[in-house]
């Protein structure tokens, strides 16, 4: 049976208020957080961008929800080997109950450490290489690994779950949809996109296919399309541009010509239940197991009375 989750954005909120959301998405009954993974923030209007290891440590000890990471890059930024260490004593952490989310990331988080950001082939061959290394050190024993990509060296976690976490890998084009059901345990896309999760299934996919998604409640709509058009417009902005564009100002400059109607098309925006039904609806009637909301802008605490009380009802969960 399809299930429903809780999305924190690490670009709109701090630290603090992430832990606080995540108690409060169990409460409301939750059993899945789905939480992005940034350096930078997509908008200066967004305004965080807080260090997702630490907020995974923090609800971990507050909750027993599970966490996925949505996504983490393991290719540029961080060393996949290092990479390796934080998942796997997150998962002892959560006695079990985290996932790594896994995609070939974007040049807004990954340049940052002045290393040349790789053509989308190349990203997608690291990636593959980054899962792997991973998996090694998850075995246990020592590492030495001389590959394209990554050098390990003597490398041995003793930290080790029971179990390592599953990895769920993202994945758009056709290439990396293949990739993802041959070196995933699961799958991750932002889009209700039938053809590539039919893709994937029939690339031999396996464990659940996860969407993530978006919504802004609120008694007023005009409101919410307004608060909806400042923090996310980079959502409708076509093509390849997310991947490749290096600072928060570029995407600004980009999103330009992005119109709230634009937003408001994506985003279910105000208080009208049915609308934000249908838009969970629609990531379930593509096949999806899992959907992940996000509640776009500071009052969680009413989206998720409302999610409970009026959305679950209308979509059958």
């Amino acid at each position: 049976m399809a299930t429903v989750g809780y999305f924190l954005s690490s670009e709109e909120h701090g630290p603090r208020a992430l832990l606080n959301y995540a108690v409060m998405g169990e409460e409301s009954g939750f059993h899945d957080v789905f939480i992005s993974d940034h350096y930078h923030p997509w908008l200066g209007s967004q305004g965080q961008s807080p260090f997702v290891w630490s907020v995974v440590g923090a609800i971990g000890a507050r909750t027993r929800l599970r966490v996925t990471t949505g996504v983490t890059c393991p290719t540029v930024r961080v060393h996949p080997a290092v990479l390796a260490q934080a998942a796997a004593t997150s998962q002892v952490l959560l006695d079990g109950r985290f996932r790594l989310g896994v995609g070939s990331g974007e040049a807004l988080n990954e340049h940052i450490t002045g290393v040349r950001w790789p053509p989308a082939p190349v990203r997608l061959e690291m990636l593959q290489e980054a899962v792997a290394v991973m998996r090694k050190l998850w075995e246990g024993g020592e590492v030495t690994h001389y590959g394209p990509h990554y050098v390990v060296e003597n490398a041995r976690l003793y930290t080790l779950p029971e179990e390592p976490p599953p990895v769920l890998m993202s994945g758009f084009g056709p290439r990396a949809v293949e990739m993802a059901a041959n070196d995933g345990d699961g799958y991750v896309t932002v889009v209700p996109d039938t053809g590539s999760l039919e893709r994937w299934r029939e690339a031999g996919g396996r464990g659940p296919a996860v969407a993530a998604t978006k919504v802004c409640w609120g008694q007023d709509e005009a409101k919410c399309r307004h608060l909806a058009f400042d923090k996310w417009r980079v959502n409708v902005l076509p093509g390849e541009l997310n991947q490749d564009l290096p600072v928060p100002a570029h995407f600004e400059q980009a999103s330009e010509l992005v119109t709230e109607d634009m937003v408001a098309e994506a985003i279910p925006c105000g208080p009208d239940p049915e609308r934000h039904a249908k838009s969970i609806a629609s990531y379930l009637e593509a096949g999806f197991d899992e959907v992940h909301v996000s509640q776009v802008g500071d009052d969680q605490a009413g989206f998720l009375r409302f999610f409970w009380k009026e959305v679950v009802p209308r979509v059958g969960l």
